[in-house]
């Protein structure tokens, strides 16, 4: 099997910052813009609206076109084969599980509030988010406060996730992540932690764009490692 080196690019359906959907309805559309604002929430910062996190998660379910973005940032790897097969599978999967969790996210808030989710105010729709994610609400994480409770790294990895899991995943991809994949729109994701971030992912394959200043390069061993510092 070759390398994705060696895989073919092709351009994908529509442009990385065009506003055609791909997969969502316009109910769908919505619905997920309210639940990904409610786990990225716009502050003092740009939250997932600005980001376009919602335009993200559509590119990225709408088939096997947006998974891999090229090196150079011409386009996109054509996945072709038995990973074609096996892609289109989990994307398939994952589509499964969006429509069966909108309308589950629609039931709760029906019976709980009289509406659908889109339509709700923000602290019922934290309450419906709340009760489908089965999971006790995170305390806010506050760094230099001692070690937080209950969080933990969440890998890329998405498949067998359930709705909530697979949302909070994809929101955070979306809008962290490159710009190339839909999301993060004007780099706002980068912009909120101080990431610089490339013009396009073309500089980072010729080497224009670098994070080497970014890197303590004259350092004292004895300052990374306690055992070191203590044994002086």
């Amino acid at each position: 099997m070759a390398s994705k080196s060696e895989w073919p690019v092709a351009q994908p359906p529509i442009a990385a910052d065009s506003a055609e959907r791909l997969f969502f309805d316009d109910h769908q559309w919505e619905t997920i813009e309210a639940a990904t604002a409610q786990i990225i929430p716009t502050d003092h910062d740009p939250g997932a609206r600005e980001a376009c996190v919602t335009r993200f998660i559509d590119h990225y379910l709408s088939g096997v076109e947006y998974i891999f973005a090229a090196a150079d940032g011409s386009g996109f790897l054509k996945i072709e084969g038995k990973s074609e097969g096996a892609w289109r599978e989990r994307i398939a999967a994952m589509q499964k599980t969006y429509r069966e969790g909108i309308a589950e996210l629609d039931a709760i808030s029906g019976r709980r509030f009289g509406g659908t989710f889109k339509d709700l105010e923000e602290e019922e729709q934290d309450a419906v988010l709340l009760e489908i994610s089965r999971l006790p609400k995170p305390e806010p994480v506050v760094i230099g406060r001692g070690r937080p409770s209950g969080t933990f790294l969440q890998g890329a990895f998405d498949e067998g996730m359930d709705f909530f899991q697979a949302l909070v995943l994809h929101t955070r991809q979306g809008y962290y992540g490159d710009p190339a994949y839909g999301g993060n729109k004007d780099r706002v994701g980068w912009q909120t932690i101080g990431f610089p971030g490339p013009a396009s992912l073309a500089d980072t394959n010729s080497c224009t764009y670098s994070v080497r200043e970014h890197f303590v390069l004259d350092y004292d061993w004895a300052e990374l490692i306690p055992y070191l510092r203590d044994a002086g």
